[in-house]
């Protein structure tokens, strides 16, 4: 069906005009592994990046990566570290965590997590005991490996128990949420996905685990970055805990937070240091502080509408190629595709988009065994496409699928990549 757009800001340019590194150094010194990161930069510059959970850090994010913190041990928090020197690791971790606040209307953040799973161990660490039950979305329907797979820590320790969507419809059946929570009592209940394009309605959840007596935790890594931009609503009003990662739409550096109220914050800090992680990645967490200061601005805001009306163009060209579009549309950066009508399965559709250029990954499909594509609008709208672009490069998808020339499609996305660079200059 016909999916309708709301009109479109202005197109938003990528975060600088530079180039984000200086390989000169590392050239003279590593000319091997510079030869490696050079090669990359030219595959992420000539082709698109549509994989959901991917994004072009700005290089002022980039520059707190490769900055002096980087070569600082500091175990601990604030003004209690391990570690002596720790002055400036205590102000950038500060300034961290007052930003994350701010920005999300928290009462209290923790910044050092390595990485989204990362956060969400450290939840289940402070909040569940070994052998707890655990009801999330289950794998097959969207839910993350940290939501009960087997070969996971969560499968392995917890007891999940997994709800799924209205097969009709595609989207969260919340009435089989209720009945498994009176059913199973669990200890929490997870709310979150990493392929679901609608917004979970997270006062509905917040209801079922009153009901139940259980701890809601929002697995936000995907939204949380719309979030910051006023694009999707906020789990922190609803949720003991909300888990996230910095990178995707949120536009900072690869690793993880964790927000939650005042009540549960020792227990959450606790369970990161000393009990999930060792010392912080200084340079990361003055990294997320970056990120968290450019995600406060209006243009930032902007960035974040405009990745949401992008997925729904894109979304509205794949139907009319012929494509299968999960719950009808989209409201996030997520894009959910089947496209079997056109032939294929999903594994061949990826090889042959790749082939072509574009770059995303496969994702189950509910109800069934097919494998779908998950495409996400964030990279090439922080790469300054509009609209436009998002319609072709849905019929660019389509003639990938189909077969088509695939020499004649890369030399097309090629084009379109290298009139959109992430980092011009």
């Amino acid at each position: 069906m016909p999916v309708t757009t709301p009109a479109a800001p202005e197109a938003v340019s990528s975060p600088d005009t530079a180039m984000p590194q200086d390989f000169g150094a590392l050239l003279r010194q590593d000319p091997e592994i510079a030869g490696v990161l050079l090669a990359e930069a030219g595959r992420q510059a000539n082709t698109l990046q549509l994989i959901a959970a991917e994004n072009f850090t700005s290089p002022a994010v980039l520059a707190a990566l490769g900055s002096p913190l980087a070569n600082k041990y500091a175990e601990g928090y604030p003004g209690a570290r391990h570690h002596g020197g720790c002055e400036q690791a205590d102000e950038a971790e500060r300034i961290a965590v007052r930003r994350a606040m701010a920005l999300f209307g928290a009462e209290h953040a923790n910044v050092q997590p390595h990485s989204g799973s990362s956060a969400v161990l450290a939840a289940y660490a402070a909040l569940l005991r070994p052998g707890d039950t655990v009801l999330a979305m289950g794998l097959p329907y969207g839910g993350h490996l940290t939501h009960g797979a087997p070969g996971n820590f969560s499968g392995r320790w917890f007891e999940f128990v997994g709800y799924g969507v209205d097969p009709d419809s595609g989207l969260i059946d919340y009435a089989q949420v209720r009945a498994l929570a009176r059913a199973r009592s669990p200890k929490a209940i997870v709310c979150g996905s990493i392929s679901y394009p609608r917004h979970p309605d997270y006062e509905r959840f917040r209801d079922i685990a009153d009901e139940v007596g259980a701890y809601l935790i929002a697995d936000a890594a995907h939204p949380m970055g719309l979030i910051a931009g006023g694009a999707a609503p906020s789990p922190v009003p609803y949720a003991d805990v909300v888990c996230a990662t910095t990178h995707k739409v949120l536009r900072g550096p690869r690793g993880g937070m964790i927000l939650c109220g005042v009540e549960l914050a020792e227990r959450i800090d606790r369970a990161v240091f000393p009990f999930t992680q060792g010392g912080a990645q200084m340079h990361t967490v003055a990294a997320k502080a970056v990120a968290f200061g450019e995600a406060e601005t209006p243009a930032f805001a902007l960035y974040a509408h405009q990745v949401v009306a992008h997925a729904r163009v894109l979304a509205a060209g794949l139907e009319a190629e012929g494509f299968d579009i999960t719950t009808d549309g989209t409201d996030t950066h997520i894009v959910v595709a089947d496209p079997g009508p056109l032939g294929v399965d999903g594994r061949t559709a990826r090889e042959r988009l790749v082939a072509a250029g574009m770059v995303l990954d496969t994702c189950a499909l509910p109800y069934g065994d097919a494998r779908g594509i998950r495409l996400g609008t964030a990279a090439v709208t922080t790469q300054g496409m509009d609209e436009a672009d998002m319609a072709r490069i849905a019929v660019l998808f389509g003639a990938a699928v189909r077969d088509d020339d695939p020499e004649r499609l890369r030399t097309e996305v090629r084009e379109l990549a290298e009139r959109n660079p992430p980092y011009p200059g």
